[in-house]
């Protein structure tokens, strides 16, 4: 079967005519002979190119293209009319049509024209097709969590993500501060614009300067032509700038500037450049006490922080933790085409437990080290490396008994089971060892 043509017009016999004549070149045809059917089957059958009279029982075909648009706005849409108006054609040009032929040439000029709008509907379902895909990677979908904290945040993102407010993140590094800063940029009305992130911890300060901004043939020596800095690469769009608490004083103030009136001055240059972007960036630094300890512009941290996102410690969220670190197991297990089995409780328990320094981030590398080392059984605490055994449960006991059973835990895992070398290390005999770990039940490795 070939590309899915609609035919819209309540003349029956040249709506037939038309279709015989465009089934011939190999199209599948769908016919309606309102505007009602029409729109039921553009939304409902998978096609890309409709061909509607403008002259229809129930609707105008020229507005008709607009609502067509709001559907399926890949699907090109070509008007024809018995009577011709330039107001028309210029209308429906305007609403989106591909074109606006009088009846009696369509004859000669309906293949090629309908061609010509399927490669066009083509590529712009294409193009849709890979948004969509985009917006399912960066959508507030999926930052995964049901804590208040989490939910507090997402719920702040999305309230300025329809504007171009400046935002600010604070947080622990690892926190997920640039997956919100995209899930932002794909809620926006640049989302199809340019998104251009810099670490500014990862330039050394004589660089990030020119990285940022540029530079002119001449500033400097090896500067032998013009350079774009990142924030006209990112035009119309988007910067998120990481790490900005370790910014330079005096590039501090090239950040307010352009904040506050969109302009700055390439190194070596003369004159101003402009440019429209908004700005998103992130610290794990307290600003507010780095400004009043002079090493941070105080009047830059007011501009910077219009708009506050707190994202949370993955140790202030461990009711997340399991689900969290499912879903990393399922995305890292399809990548590997590795099976996997349930999660034991044992070892959800050690996940809860860990203080998580890398926050997300950590929890990520862990899951996929454990689903390369999973054979297809039980996740088990085995495949956890060593810190996570040996560190000391927050909840813990004083007492003489339970610390002993800790430290005895400790130094077999750290022997990985070896009896006689844990008990030389607690400098005790391996009877007396066999006896405690009798007596405290612990568990052999």
């Amino acid at each position: 079967m070939g590309p899915t043509v609609l035919i819209i017009d309540d003349e029956n016999k040249l709506r037939g005519l038309l279709a015989r004549i465009i089934e011939l070149e190999g199209f599948t045809v769908l016919q309606a002979s309102n505007g009602k059917s029409g729109l039921k089957m553009v939304e409902n059958e998978d096609l890309r190119v409709v061909i509607s009279d403008v002259k229809l029982p129930d609707a105008n075909g020229v507005e008709l293209v607009k609502q067509i648009k709001e559907i399926k706005p890949f699907v090109e849409v070509i008007n024809l009319t018995a009577y011709g108006t330039i107001q028309d054609g210029v209308l429906a040009i305007k609403n989106g049509a591909f074109d606006y032929i009088t009846k009696g040439d369509d004859n000669d000029k309906i293949i090629p024209l309908l061609n010509k709008a399927l490669d066009k509907a083509n590529l712009q379902y294409r193009v849709s097709q890979l948004e969509q895909k985009v917006g399912n990677k960066y959508s507030f979908d999926t930052i995964l969590g049901n804590s208040n904290a989490i939910k507090e945040a997402k719920e702040l993102a999305r309230k300025v993500a329809k504007t171009d407010t400046t935002v600010l993140f604070l947080g622990e590094t690892g926190t997920g501060k640039e997956v919100f800063a995209q899930a932002i940029l794909y809620e926006s009305a640049r989302k199809m614009k340019p998104f251009v992130a810099v670490n500014c911890s990862a330039i050394s300060r004589e660089l990030l300067e020119s990285e940022l901004f540029g530079y002119k043939a001449g500033a400097f020596t090896g500067a032998q032509k013009d350079k774009k800095g990142l924030f006209e690469e990112a035009h119309g769009g988007t910067i998120f700038l990481d790490e900005i608490g370790e910014m330079s004083l005096d590039l501090q103030a090239k950040m307010l500037r352009i904040l506050e009136s969109g302009t700055f001055i390439k190194v070596g240059d003369t004159k101003t450049t402009e440019v429209n972007v908004r700005l998103m960036a992130a610290t794990n630094r307290n600003l507010q006490e780095e400004a009043e300890a002079g090493r941070f512009r105080l009047d830059l941290f007011y501009r910077l922080s219009v708009f506050t996102i707190y994202l949370p410690a993955l140790k202030d969220r461990k009711d997340d933790i399991e689900l969290l670190a499912k879903h990393y197991l399922k995305e890292f297990a399809e990548k590997t085409n590795i099976r996997f089995g349930k999660m034991d409780e044992k070892f959800l328990q050690l996940l809860k437990d860990h203080a998580w320094k890398g926050n997300i981030r950590e929890l990520k590398n862990i899951m996929e080290r454990v689903t390369i080392l999973s054979d297809g059984g039980t996740i088990t605490p085995d495949l956890l490396p060593y810190e996570f055994h040996s560190e000391q449960p927050e909840t813990q006991s004083f007492d003489l008994a339970s610390v002993e059973k800790y430290h005895i835990s400790k130094v077999l895992r750290h022997t990985k089971g070896n009896k006689t070398e844990t008990s030389r290390l607690l400098g005790i005999g391996l009877t007396t060892l066999y006896r405690k770990i009798e007596e405290y039940n612990i568990q052999s490795f």
